[in-house]
């Protein structure tokens, strides 16, 4: 059974859908937990909390999969363009493109010989891939892929989303503010504990990061429906 030539498995393979993954669970934790401690706040019916909950789901996890999809779509036009350009320079600049390619060499550390002779290997090997690689920076791991990053953000939302929604429908009513935002908190950790794992990160600075600015965002929502909300009928 043949063998890759590396290995071992780095962790940069999953900045793909790992970055799409977490904003993805980040925003829908907090973007929902939010507003339903600031609706709580306004002393609202658990029957609109729910319907408020579901609606912030739905709205928002299509939301991140459109958004995340049109962005992905426009790097990957980008990188098409890209590509197009150093076909046709290939096609009627080769010797240009061979010399721009010895002088890349010579820039990480090789010598005008050795450099020369390693742009003349690749080159006869797959001349776009190797200006694609080292010109422009374009390789299978960091290639744009519109629909993975899409399904991964709005998969990822509705996991984060549901928490705080489960958190309605199991939390007493009259702590609820506070018993939805400790479950949120107690979410935020966990997000942060594992997105650090998966990445390879020290655990304590991207929990803190997540559970900061979910706690401030909550703040904000709960101050906001204080202020501003109504006797429920």
């Amino acid at each position: 059974m043949p063998h890759s030539i590396h290995d071992e498995a780095h962790l940069s393979n999953r900045n793909q859908w790992l970055r799409a993954a977490v904003l993805g669970a980040n925003d829908g934790l907090i973007s929902t937990a939010s507003l339903l401690v600031g609706v709580a706040a306004a002393s609202t019916s658990s029957q609109t909390l729910l319907l408020t909950g579901l609606a912030a789901l739905t709205a928002g996890a299509l939301s991140m999969a459109a958004g995340e999809y049109i962005s992905v779509s426009s790097q990957a036009d980008t990188e098409k363009a890209d590509l197009d350009k150093e076909r046709h320079e290939l096609t009627h600049n080769s010797e240009r493109e061979l010399i721009e390619l010895t002088k890349i060499y010579e820039a990480r550390g090789l010598n005008h010989a050795l450099a020369h002779q390693v742009a003349v290997a690749l080159t006869e090997h797959d001349a776009l891939e190797a200006h694609a690689r080292d010109e422009i920076g374009l390789t299978d791991l960091s290639q744009a892929k519109p629909i993975q990053a899409s399904m991964a953000s709005g998969l990822s939302f509705m996991a984060g989303a549901i928490l705080p929604i489960v958190g309605i429908l199991l939390l007493p009513s009259a702590t609820l503010v506070w018993s939805l935002s400790a479950l949120t908190i107690v979410g935020l950790a966990l997000l942060g504990i594992i997105s650090a794992q998966l990445g390879g990160a020290p655990i304590l600075p991207a929990t803190a990061r997540v559970v900061t600015w979910g706690v401030l965002a909550m703040a904000a929502t709960s101050l906001i429906g204080k202020a501003f909300g109504v006797a429920a009928l």
